[in-house]
């Protein structure tokens, strides 16, 4: 319910009042994929950050990998995800849109996906654990990087051609993890969708970094937490 709630507010806020739903083709499955997918991102890293700081009791007691912790969290996500995902496909079909073979691509960039999420939950997992204040700049971080992730509007369409802004501007917020796995998603269920090729690229590269780079500079510190 929460993605669906958030879509709403949004509907009416950006695509009715403000005119973001202008040049979109079937505006709300646009919206509804972007916020599904982003909220995925978003609780996964957002918990990532509280599980071990919130556990250290538990992490006191027994000895196993810390690492289980954020990954536990990244798991329960992705089941509440598999969920939210019946929903939006629904959605998306109501809207106008055709199931293709295309959709078979579905599970692939979750995988990709999860992936980067179990990365990112593991490095905000280490800091979450030595920065005490980090739960309380989370909101905002994640405030931000909703709207850089184009998740109400089109990335090229706002930046380009409204604000003016150079091509590379576009690009960059394209290549960002979370508008990469949006826009990738986008193309697989709307068929009118066709983001720039190189957001299939960002999304292997930044699954594969992410979980590469999350486990090592986690597990650095592995017999460090709960000290203290």
């Amino acid at each position: 319910m929460t993605p669906l709630l958030n879509a709403a507010i949004y509907y009416v806020m950006f695509g009715l009042i403000l005119g973001g739903s202008k040049n979109i083709h079937n505006y709300p499955a646009f919206l509804l994929t972007g916020m599904f997918v982003f909220t995925y991102t978003q609780r996964t890293v957002t918990a990532g950050a509280k599980s071990i700081s919130g556990n250290l009791s538990l992490i006191r007691a027994l000895h196993f990998p810390r690492a289980s912790l954020p990954l536990a969290y990244t798991i329960q996500e992705l089941q509440q995800l598999t969920i939210s995902m019946g929903v939006l496909l629904l959605i998306v079909t109501v809207t106008g849109e055709f199931p293709t073979w295309f959709w078979l691509m579905v599970p692939v960039v979750l995988a990709l996906q999860t992936s980067f999420n179990i990365g990112a939950g593991l490095v905000l997992a280490r800091l979450g654990s030595t920065l005490r204040d980090l739960s309380q700049l989370l909101p905002f971080i994640m405030r931000t990087w909703l709207y850089a992730s184009g998740v109400f509007f089109a990335i090229h369409d706002k930046v380009v051609n409204s604000a003016r802004l150079p091509e590379w501007v576009a690009t960059v917020m394209y290549l960002n993890p979370a508008a990469s796995y949006i826009e990738w998603m986008r193309d697989i269920l709307i068929g009118s969708h066709v983001p720039p090729r190189a957001v299939w690229l960002s999304c292997v590269f930044w699954a594969v970094f992410a979980l590469i780079f999350g486990f090592w500079y986690f597990w650095r510190a592995e017999d460090r937490y709960g000290r203290g």
